[in-house]
């Protein structure tokens, strides 16, 4: 993956109602990001059928070596780009455990951009990257680290799970706490 800027720009905002928009699980389960109330959260867009999918494997990694501690990975299954997530939600599931071992909270298949954007990622793309890109989700992969404080994160989808820079606001994010 790409280097990333030594910067990284956040994005303080209160935990507000678009953020803790009801949403269901990948299993049709009723929830909101209020269920991880008091942890680090690095919320993801992802698709199965991606050049970047493999980075479920990093994903998952940050996911084994953060869950005890504060922090977890929610996955956002998204088909807007290049219809990379076509599976049903069983489909996905089964391609998520099986393929990379997902562990992670998986949520149900939402829109990120355009007029059905989901309100969660409303709240998100207000915030910029080290680039200094907002708005719209440019591809699979990007991520946001929520912080319990409500201060967020942004990274490019070209920034993999184990990137120095992530990997060190993520400790700083579950400083947090």
């Amino acid at each position: 993956m790409a280097a990333t800027p030594l910067m990284v720009q956040t994005h303080a905002m209160s935990l507000n109602a678009d953020l803790l928009s009801p949403i269901n699980t990948l299993a049709g389960a009723p929830t909101s990001l209020a269920a991880f109330d008091g942890s680090a959260i690095l919320a993801v867009n992802v698709a199965s059928k991606c050049g970047l999918t493999p980075q479920y494997t990093g994903l998952e990694a940050l996911q084994a070596n953060y869950a005890g501690r504060g922090f977890t990975v929610v996955g956002f299954p998204c088909n807007q780009f290049g219809a990379q997530e076509p599976g049903s939600p069983d489909e996905i599931a089964t391609f998520c455990s099986t393929t990379y071992g997902v562990t992670f909270p998986m949520i149900e298949k939402i829109e990120v951009n355009g007029d059905g954007r989901h309100p969660i990622y409303r709240a998100l793309t207000a915030t910029a990257d080290a680039e200094g890109h907002s708005g719209d989700i440019r591809w699979n992969f990007e991520k946001f680290l929520i912080a319990p404080d409500g201060t967020v994160t942004r990274f490019s989808p070209m920034v993999g799970p184990d990137d120095a820079t992530l990997v060190a606001a993520i400790e700083i994010g579950r400083a947090h706490v």
